[in-house]
């Protein structure tokens, strides 16, 4: 029996007079964690908003726990806790007055997991919003939302601005809460450590187009940047997983994605030496992806 769907996109597009998100596959399983990471303005958030029902795709299609977006978004908002990092709280009102506001909609809402998130946030729940800090804003917004105990979590930038004390606290508690293996998160991020650290699948966004999407440790292991020494002024040989190259005289360094045990033959056999191989960080991937897109794209406009 195949594990259902957490969220579904199929070749959705959204077109704006100075953007464009193009053809979006995305799809991952319930119990499990995708994140997606890009720079500010590559269509994250755009794609969080077509998932959450709050923007409708002008092509393609989306389910979200099995329900058509934005068609079905009633049904599919019951179970799904939203958080962005441009949600506003009512500045008079107390912590308590959100934690009761929420629950008089969410029958689901749970006062126990609640005052548990109260105490290890350290929050006090008759605090008014306008008191707060920042952090302090964010674990409320992510209290609000982890309390109804959803199915699906989404999360637009939700550590931007955070101090590092703050940041671990939400993604810890980001993280707890899979402990029930169906429920699923969907986040977006620049910082590439976020994302390595609880995400099962990562997805990069450039340009309102992904550049790849993969299993985070797929990922991990299927890049490396191997160092080598050109004494005889050979040529590079033409591979089409080859991403960056490096030239310093004698020495290079080329980075490459869908590494084999055979690739370093490839260039041995070319007359170079292969000085080493190195695994790379999910950040040096993400930039790898991105300085690839763009000299792509350069290319594509040329032509």
């Amino acid at each position: 029996m195949s594990t259902p769907m957490a969220v579904e996109c199929q070749g959705i597009s959204k077109i704006y007079p100075h953007f464009q998100l193009q053809n979006i596959d995305l799809s991952f399983e319930q119990g499990t964690v995708m994140g997606l990471v890009g720079p500010n303005g590559a269509g994250k958030s755009t794609i969080l908003r077509l998932v959450m029902g709050l923007l409708g795709p002008d092509s393609g299609s989306i389910k979200v726990l099995g329900n058509s977006m934005p068609a079905s978004q009633v049904s599919a908002k019951r179970n799904i806790g939203f958080i962005s990092d441009d949600m506003r709280l009512y500045e008079s009102e107390t912590i308590a007055f959100h934690m009761d506001f929420i629950k008089s909609i969410f029958h689901s809402w749970d006062d126990e997991y609640a005052a548990t998130l109260l105490q290890r946030f350290n929050l006090n729940k008759q605090q008014k919003v306008k008191g707060l800090s920042h952090g302090q804003r964010v674990k409320t917004t992510l209290l609000l939302a982890l309390a109804r105990r959803p199915n699906l979590l989404v999360f637009d930038e939700p550590t931007t601005g955070l101090d590092p004390v703050v940041r671990k606290e939400v993604l810890n508690e980001m993280m707890s809460s899979l402990e029930d293996e169906t429920r699923s998160i969907l986040f977006s991020s620049h910082n590439t450590l976020d994302i390595e650290q609880i995400s099962d699948y990562i997805t990069f966004i450039y340009g309102g187009r992904i550049i790849e999407s993969r299993n985070k440790e797929d990922f991990l292991d299927s890049w490396r940047r191997l160092r080598l020494i050109n004494s005889n002024s050979c040529q590079l040989p033409n591979l089409p997983n080859i991403r960056s190259i490096q030239k310093s005289g004698q020495l290079c360094a080329v980075t490459v994605t869908n590494y084999e045990d055979t690739t370093p033959e490839k260039f041995t056999n070319a007359g170079f030496t292969v000085d080493t191989v190195e695994r790379l960080t999910l950040e040096e991937i993400f930039l790898s992806n991105v300085h690839y897109a763009e000299r792509t794209a350069k290319k594509e406009t040329i032509s």
